[in-house]
């Protein structure tokens, strides 16, 4: 199997376990014929000598910053080929102030709706809702997301902001709370794809911990979807 290089890039917040989460997909990668580089900071997308030979960045860093010469390099890789993925906070809460990178990703978490007053127990998992991952029209033939049915969780629901250059894969529906603003259901994207250039982008906001990820359905559609998303032969 011709090798490739994924690039894992982690840190920020701990509360998404950024180190346990990324180590569960090592064996998928090495196994895919990736040779596996970590860094624990996005500075590494500022070495353009680096980025070239990288075919996947896998994301794992929430909230924390990168200077405008990483986030310029992220974006000049991902235009020249190298794919990006990630998964919840990892991808879509990274670098929040930073436009130019919220504009590559192509989505920002906004909020995780709680749980109504009344069955709220414990801060650390109020946020905690059942809700399903809805397959959209498009997914259903998408080869990151073919053959999955729609499927429950129990887990953070993110409400993101989002841009019409996503080509949605699964949507998820907030419902009216009793205690919140919003006054009719609201849906949101739950898995994305997204072109850039020449490279390829993949999201899926589902993954607060490593147990979510453990759900068949979400494994196999981030497995899936680091595959695709990673630079392509002839790029």
């Amino acid at each position: 199997m011709t090798s490739r290089t994924a690039l894992i890039v982690r840190g920020g917040w701990d509360g998404h376990h950024p180190v346990e989460t990324t180590e569960t997909f090592l064996p998928f990668l090495r196994s895919n014929g990736f040779e596996v580089r970590i860094e624990e900071s996005p500075r590494v997308y500022a070495d353009a000598d680096v980025m070239s030979g990288v075919d996947l960045v896998v994301q794992a860093v929430t909230m924390s910053e990168a200077d405008a010469e990483s986030i310029e390099g992220l974006r000049a890789a991902v235009a020249a080929g190298t794919g990006l993925a990630g998964w919840h906070g990892g991808i879509v809460d990274s670098y929040r102030h930073d436009a130019a990178y919220l504009q590559l990703v192509g989505g920002q978490f906004a909020a995780h709706p709680r749980k109504d007053p009344g069955d709220r127990a414990d801060p650390a998992t109020d946020a905690f809702v059942e809700h399903r991952i809805e397959i959209t029209d498009l997914g259903r033939t998408h080869e990151i997301t073919s053959g999955i049915d729609d499927f429950p969780l129990v887990t953070e629901q993110y409400w993101v902001l989002h841009d019409d250059l996503n080509d949605v894969l699964a949507t998820t529906t907030h419902p009216v709370r009793v205690d919140e603003p919003w006054h009719r259901p609201v849906v949101s994207p739950a898995v994305w794809t997204r072109e850039w250039g020449r490279g390829r982008v993949f999201v899926a906001t589902p993954g607060h911990d490593p147990g979510v990820l453990t759900d068949p359905h979400l494994r196999t559609i981030i497995e899936r979807g680091l595959l695709w998303t990673s630079r392509r032969a002839s790029g």
